[in-house]
């Protein structure tokens, strides 16, 4: 008897899983200036990126997810070279990609966008 319960445990612990749907609009870009692109007084400069990754076991380490985001946009804007010029960051786009299999998940967000340099 005893050995039916402990196989009916173990059974139903490994057929479980937990999901979480993050289904809602969110906005990860809080972003306070304005660029009004109505005249055709910029350029494209150049398209630019950056990545940052975490992987949890069992829920534990890496980042939040916002500290991820925040991660990715300091390495984009390291790499842009926006010093010493009218430049500018536009169409940025946050991506959250995320995979998993058993107790082990892992998060990838990447921020890209486009520098533009006013005339």
């Amino acid at each position: 008897m005893k050995r039916i319960i402990m196989l009916l445990i173990v059974a139903s612990t490994l057929f479980t899983s937990c999901a979480a749907h993050y289904g809602l609009p969110q906005n990860y870009n809080q972003n306070t200036t304005e660029v009004v692109l109505t005249k055709n007084n910029f350029k494209v400069v150049k398209i630019v990126k950056g990545e940052a990754s975490a992987t949890y076991i069992f829920g534990i380490g890496g980042l939040s997810k916002n500290g991820l985001v925040a991660e990715a946009k300091a390495k984009m804007l390291q790499s842009a070279g926006m010093e010493g010029a009218s430049r500018t960051v536009v169409n940025e786009i946050v991506e959250v990609k995320s995979s998993g299999f058993l107790f082990v998940n892992k998060y990838k967000v990447i921020v890209s966008g486009q520098i533009i340099e006013f005339l």
